[in-house]
Protein backbone atom coordinates (compact mmCIF):
# COMPACT_ATOMS: atom_id res chain seq x y z
CA UNK A 1 0.00 0.00 0.00
CA UNK A 2 1.36 3.42 -1.00
CA UNK A 3 0.79 5.66 2.04
CA UNK A 4 1.56 9.37 1.83
CA UNK A 5 1.81 11.65 4.81
CA UNK A 6 0.76 15.27 4.23
CA UNK A 7 2.25 17.03 7.24
CA UNK A 8 1.75 20.60 8.37
CA UNK A 9 0.44 22.87 11.06
CA UNK A 10 -2.69 23.56 8.96
CA UNK A 11 -3.51 26.65 10.99
CA UNK A 12 -5.88 26.88 9.18
CA UNK A 13 -6.26 24.20 6.50
CA UNK A 14 -6.75 26.07 3.21
CA UNK A 15 -8.30 25.36 -0.17
CA UNK A 16 -4.70 25.03 -1.41
CA UNK A 17 -4.15 22.20 1.09
CA UNK A 18 -7.46 20.66 0.00
CA UNK A 19 -6.29 20.73 -3.62
CA UNK A 20 -3.01 18.97 -2.77
CA UNK A 21 -4.82 16.23 -0.80
CA UNK A 22 -7.37 15.61 -3.53
CA UNK A 23 -4.67 15.39 -6.18
CA UNK A 24 -2.62 13.18 -3.87
CA UNK A 25 -5.43 10.64 -3.66
CA UNK A 26 -4.94 9.98 -7.38
CA UNK A 27 -1.29 9.08 -6.71
CA UNK A 28 -1.49 7.18 -3.42
CA UNK A 29 -3.65 4.48 -1.85
CA UNK A 30 -3.95 6.49 1.36
CA UNK A 31 -3.22 10.11 2.30
CA UNK A 32 -2.83 10.91 5.98
CA UNK A 33 -3.16 14.57 6.85
CA UNK A 34 -0.79 14.89 9.79
CA UNK A 35 -1.20 17.95 11.99
CA UNK A 36 2.08 18.58 13.73
CA UNK A 37 2.94 20.90 16.53
CA UNK A 38 5.53 23.39 15.30
CA UNK A 39 7.45 24.46 18.39
CA UNK A 40 8.39 27.78 16.76
CA UNK A 41 4.77 28.82 16.12
CA UNK A 42 1.89 29.71 18.41
CA UNK A 43 -1.34 28.26 17.02
CA UNK A 44 -4.28 30.40 15.98
CA UNK A 45 -6.77 27.50 16.23
CA UNK A 46 -6.39 24.49 18.56
CA UNK A 47 -5.02 21.31 16.94
CA UNK A 48 -8.02 19.21 18.03
CA UNK A 49 -10.48 21.71 16.59
CA UNK A 50 -8.64 21.87 13.26
CA UNK A 51 -8.41 18.05 13.09
CA UNK A 52 -12.18 17.80 13.54
CA UNK A 53 -12.86 20.41 10.87
CA UNK A 54 -10.58 18.65 8.37
CA UNK A 55 -12.14 15.26 9.17
CA UNK A 56 -15.56 16.73 8.30
CA UNK A 57 -14.26 17.89 4.91
CA UNK A 58 -13.05 14.37 4.05
CA UNK A 59 -15.78 12.34 5.78
CA UNK A 60 -16.83 10.76 2.47
CA UNK A 61 -13.29 10.10 1.23
CA UNK A 62 -12.06 6.69 2.49
CA UNK A 63 -8.51 7.28 1.19
CA UNK A 64 -8.01 10.29 3.50
CA UNK A 65 -7.57 10.36 7.26
CA UNK A 66 -6.39 12.93 9.81
CA UNK A 67 -3.95 12.37 12.65
CA UNK A 68 -2.07 14.61 15.04
CA UNK A 69 1.49 14.04 16.12
CA UNK A 70 4.41 15.45 18.07
CA UNK A 71 8.07 15.09 17.27
CA UNK A 72 9.87 14.66 13.98
CA UNK A 73 7.79 14.17 10.85
CA UNK A 74 10.23 11.56 9.51
CA UNK A 75 9.89 9.52 12.71
CA UNK A 76 6.09 9.75 12.60
CA UNK A 77 6.09 8.62 8.96
CA UNK A 78 8.16 5.58 9.95
CA UNK A 79 5.80 4.78 12.87
CA UNK A 80 2.73 4.70 10.65
CA UNK A 81 4.36 3.03 7.64
CA UNK A 82 4.25 6.01 5.29
CA UNK A 83 7.00 5.93 2.66
CA UNK A 84 6.05 9.24 1.06
CA UNK A 85 5.70 12.83 2.22
CA UNK A 86 3.30 14.89 0.14
CA UNK A 87 4.07 18.60 -0.08
CA UNK A 88 2.62 21.48 -2.09
CA UNK A 89 4.77 24.17 -3.68
CA UNK A 90 3.37 27.63 -4.41
CA UNK A 91 6.60 29.30 -5.53
CA UNK A 92 10.40 29.13 -5.53
CA UNK A 93 10.56 30.30 -1.91
CA UNK A 94 8.48 27.27 -0.91
CA UNK A 95 10.83 25.05 -2.92
CA UNK A 96 13.96 26.34 -1.16
CA UNK A 97 12.38 25.75 2.25
CA UNK A 98 10.82 22.38 1.38
CA UNK A 99 13.96 21.07 -0.32
CA UNK A 100 15.99 21.64 2.87
CA UNK A 101 13.35 19.88 4.97
CA UNK A 102 13.11 16.99 2.48
CA UNK A 103 16.87 16.45 2.72
CA UNK A 104 16.76 16.44 6.54
CA UNK A 105 13.78 14.06 6.57
CA UNK A 106 15.63 11.72 4.21
CA UNK A 107 18.62 11.77 6.54
CA UNK A 108 16.44 10.83 9.53
CA UNK A 109 14.39 8.26 7.58
CA UNK A 110 16.24 7.04 4.44
CA UNK A 111 13.12 5.21 3.17
CA UNK A 112 11.09 8.43 3.05
CA UNK A 113 10.58 10.04 -0.34
CA UNK A 114 9.17 13.57 -0.63
CA UNK A 115 6.76 14.19 -3.51
CA UNK A 116 6.10 17.79 -4.48
CA UNK A 117 2.91 18.92 -6.21
CA UNK A 118 2.83 22.36 -7.78
CA UNK A 119 -0.10 24.33 -6.41
CA UNK A 120 -2.91 25.01 -8.84
CA UNK A 121 -2.43 28.58 -10.15
CA UNK A 122 -5.78 29.84 -8.83
CA UNK A 123 -4.74 28.82 -5.29
CA UNK A 124 -1.06 29.82 -5.30
CA UNK A 125 -1.59 33.14 -3.52
CA UNK A 126 -3.31 31.51 -0.55
CA UNK A 127 -1.34 31.02 2.66
CA UNK A 128 -2.44 30.18 6.17
CA UNK A 129 -0.59 33.26 7.43
CA UNK A 130 -2.56 35.62 5.20
CA UNK A 131 -5.84 33.88 6.03
CA UNK A 132 -5.14 34.18 9.77
CA UNK A 133 -4.51 37.92 9.45
CA UNK A 134 -7.65 38.55 7.41
CA UNK A 135 -9.73 36.45 9.82
CA UNK A 136 -8.16 37.94 12.97
CA UNK A 137 -9.34 41.39 11.90
CA UNK A 138 -12.84 40.29 10.95
CA UNK A 139 -12.37 39.85 7.20
CA UNK A 140 -14.24 37.23 5.20
CA UNK A 141 -12.05 34.17 4.44
CA UNK A 142 -14.80 31.91 3.05
CA UNK A 143 -13.17 31.81 -0.41
CA UNK A 144 -9.89 30.51 1.05
CA UNK A 145 -10.94 27.67 3.40
CA UNK A 146 -13.21 24.63 2.88
CA UNK A 147 -15.19 25.25 6.11
CA UNK A 148 -16.43 28.10 8.25
CA UNK A 149 -13.87 29.31 10.77
CA UNK A 150 -15.05 30.15 14.28
CA UNK A 151 -15.47 33.83 15.12
CA UNK A 152 -12.11 35.51 15.76
CA UNK A 153 -11.06 36.50 19.25
CA UNK A 154 -11.74 40.17 20.02
CA UNK A 155 -8.79 42.49 19.25
CA UNK A 156 -7.41 44.68 22.01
Amino acid sequence: MRIALFPGSFDPFTNGHLDVVRRGTALFDKVIIAIGNNSSKQRYLPVEQMAGMIEQVFQDEPKVSVQTYKGLTADFAHEIGAKFLLRGLRNTTDFEYENTIAQANRHVNPELETVFLITSPALAAISSTIIREIHRFGGNVDDFVPFALPAPAPQE
